[in-house]
């Protein structure tokens, strides 16, 4: 299955690249997907395409400074240019697929932006989909590493430092590891900025956890070395919402949806939205 592709007008009309699989002409919903740091949408393929043949459209941007959008690479000014970002994208699902209804999915860094996204401007939104959130991140955020952030940031924001993350890390599966290692729009440095803004994102997120209005499924590996399970767990048992469902995998790392339980990961994810999502009207 092919995605179409095209760009929008993100914050600061940047123009940002995104890809979009359906397979139906009333979809019963719609999916918009946040990846995490260093990668991008295409990544995503094998979960937009079971969605798609479930009757969901999907739509998966590449967020400023990643793939195939502009910016530089690993940096961010400030956190809210991502939300002021997925809220035009939004916008422009809402403008495509019209009356359908809309969930967010993130996973890691992405998974902190629809947090963030959906604690503060959850109208319209039947659902969120948090995976691998970066909550108590363990793997790359090392104490000198934060420190030099925090002192940095002020003077020479845009300063890159590498970060310890390895394709390893995400999955148990080779062939993932070895299309990580290969892909040309990968990497692994961030800014010193993005360093304090997504730390920053972490404690607001954490914060307002109780004020969560719609319904949610967290997704975690339970042994994930770049975030802890915990992140996860911790914010699942502060959400009041009645309509909650958290889910860790045993021995899953940072990807459980590449690794080797995606087909139990993605059966799940399916149903969930199955249940918060109309019919279709597949052919």
């Amino acid at each position: 299955m092919s995605p179409s592709e095209g760009t929008f007008r993100g914050s600061g009309e940047i123009s940002l690249f995104y890809r979009r699989w359906h397979t139906c002409r009333r979809p019963r919903g719609a999916v918009a997907l946040c990846h995490g740091f260093g990668e991008h949408g295409a990544r995503y393929a094998a979960v937009a395409e079971r969605l798609a043949e479930r009757g969901f459209s999907v739509y998966a941007l590449d967020h400023r400074g990643h793939g195939r959008s502009p910016g530089p690479r690993g940096h961010v000014d400030r956190w809210d240019r991502y939300r002021e970002d997925l809220a035009a994208f939004l916008s422009l699902i809402e403008a495509e697929e019209p009356a359908v209804p809309r969930v967010l999915f993130g996973h890691s860094m992405g998974a902190l932006i629809v947090l963030d996204f959906a604690l503060r401007r959850p109208e319209g939104l039947c659902g969120v989909v948090s995976s691998g959130a970066g909550l108590e991140p363990v793997g790359v955020a090392r104490p000198h590493l934060v420190a030099l952030a925090r002192l940095l940031t002020r003077i020479a924001p845009r300063v890159s430092v590498p970060l310890p993350l390895d394709a390893a890390m995400l999955s148990r599966d080779p062939a993932v590891v070895k299309a990580y290692r290969a892909d040309p729009l990968v990497f692994d440095r961030a800014t010193v900025r993005w360093g304090t803004e997504s730390l920053a994102a972490v404690r607001w997120i954490k914060a307002h956890a109780p004020e969560l209005e719609i319904p949610i499924l967290l997704v975690h590996g339970g042994a994930d070395p770049v975030a802890s399970p915990e992140g996860s767990r911790d914010f699942f048992e502060a959400v009041p919402h009645a309509e909650k469902e958290l889910r860790i995998y045993p021995n899953a790392l940072h990807e459980p949806h590449n690794g080797w339980v995606r087909e139990r990961v993605l059966e799940e994810l399916a149903r969930w939205l199955d249940a918060r999502c109309g019919e279709s009207d597949c052919a």
